[in-house]
């Protein structure tokens, strides 16, 4: 599972990738016309992804072995051929574009202060900041009542893939907790484009590959998400069944920091459910962080 996350990391990645998604797609899904003969393997062969793209084979071949970095121009022509949607093209050229960049030590993040300051004046709503790796930097008293505590969790795993993976409660937390899986898994993925040589990333992806077989399924599907807006629905042990809004919004001051918040239009029974869980956990006295370093 680790094996595209080593020092030629992004090649190799892409060309897992590329094998990844020509192996979905049929001769006929991309306009080549069926034959009769049996196929050796699963979707488009190598041969027909280079006839599609006006290249040779050899070429094309290269490029999947991660012995020749591609041209923009080729790339956004498999993109298209491959179906790719955006998340999975930027993903294609992020890898291609560092192919041969030495990723720089990074030092200890903390949450930016004016994140911190917003946490602390939101309080109708859960917020959580995380930061590379989905490490959890800091959150207010209503994402503790709605997700978890997470002051009770040892700073070094207070990670929010590892919680999707590991804590039981999760996967009741989530009415669909097979989809939030994925999604964390895609995201996980995109973030390993970025920093493919970060050991803590590769522990974390070791780790969970080992401790969960879903996880290393959906890791060797090669799926990949950018942190966006959606709808979560989730079962909560007091307010019951709730939807809300999710939304990502990230740090100017450092692209690597992010801060998620989930909401419900005023009047609606996820408003009144989220004042009521408000209140609930003010009588718990849930704490709120004051920020960590990660």
């Amino acid at each position: 599972m680790l094996g595209s996350m080593t020092s030629n990391v992004p090649l190799n990645e892409l060309g897992e990738f590329l094998k990844k998604r020509r192996s979905q797609l049929s001769p006929h899904t991309v306009g080549l016309p069926s034959t009769s003969r049996p196929r050796r393997v699963e979707g488009l062969r190598r041969e027909e992804v280079a006839q599609l793209a006006s290249i040779s084979t050899d070429y094309y071949t290269r490029v999947e072995q991660g012995r020749m970095q591609a041209s923009a121009p080729v790339l956004d022509t498999i993109a298209r051929i491959l179906h790719l949607d955006d998340d999975e093209r930027g993903y294609l050229f992020q890898l291609a574009g560092k192919a041969t960049v030495r990723t720089r030590r990074r030092g200890v993040q903390k949450v930016q202060p004016q994140l911190q300051r917003v946490l602390e004046d939101l309080t109708a709503v859960p917020a959580i900041v995380q930061g590379r790796r989905g490490d959890i930097l800091a959150w207010n008293a209503l994402a503790a009542a709605l997700v978890t505590d997470f002051s009770r969790i040892p700073e070094k795993h207070r990670n929010y893939p590892r919680l999707i993976f590991t804590d039981p409660a999760m996967r009741t937390l989530y009415a669909d907790w097979e989809t939030a899986g994925q999604v964390t898994v895609a995201q996980l993925r995109m973030e390993a484009a970025k920093h493919p040589e970060d050991p803590r990333l590769i522990a974390l992806v070791g780790e969970l590959s080992m401790r969960d077989q879903q996880f290393a399924q959906w890791w060797g599907d090669h799926r990949v998400a950018a942190r966006t807006v959606g709808t979560k629905t989730l079962i909560h042990p007091v307010v019951g069944e709730v939807t809300l809004d999710c939304d990502t919004l990230t740090a100017s001051t450092d692209p690597d920091q992010y801060m998620t918040v989930w909401t419900a239009a005023p009047g609606s029974p996820a408003h009144d459910q989220l004042r009521i869980l408000a209140s609930w956990a003010a009588d718990q006295n849930l704490p709120a962080s004051s920020g960590w370093e990660a």
